[in-house]
């Protein structure tokens, strides 16, 4: 007798709610959102790493933003798979990666230009394009954008 097998069925859940809602047009924007993020996730900017993406329709309207990674003094884990998957689930049609560094300095290191380029190849990939990479400190912020990185 042959014993049925089982098919796992996979869900995708979308639940809207307005904490942010604006359209991004330039870095300074994107700084303001990622502020508010920080906000309202109760992170602490001078404190320890994290790593968020905000997610943009074709207007580049917010729809929504994912906490990624939340590491420690120095570092954190930034996982493409789980920032393309997110967008894919709720339809974004760009991404806008964002992540703070402790000590203040905005100087992106060589590692957060490797993930930047990581990121863009996969986001070209995929039509998700990524937008910006931000470096987010207590006094100021460092647009990969803005200096023709991104």
């Amino acid at each position: 007798m042959k014993q049925e097998s089982q098919l796992n069925e996979i869900s995708i859940n979308y639940e809207k709610t307005t904490l942010i809602d604006c359209a991004i047009t330039c870095s300074s924007d994107a700084d303001g959102v990622f502020r508010k993020i920080y906000q309202i996730t109760k992170s602490k900017i001078e404190l320890k790493e994290y790593f968020f993406v905000i997610l943009l329709n074709r207007s580049n309207n917010v729809i929504g933003f994912y906490k990624l990674s939340e590491g420690g003094l120095t570092s954190t884990t930034a996982d493409q798979r789980l920032v393309f998957a997110a967008a894919l689930k709720c339809l974004a049609t760009g991404i806008i990666l964002g992540h703070n560094h402790p000590s203040g300095k905005t100087n992106p290191s060589e590692q957060d230009i490797k993930l930047t380029n990581k990121f863009k190849s996969a986001g070209s990939l995929l039509e998700i394009p990524v937008l910006d990479h931000m470096i987010i400190c207590k006094e100021g912020y460092f647009s990969f954008a803005d200096e023709g990185l991104c």
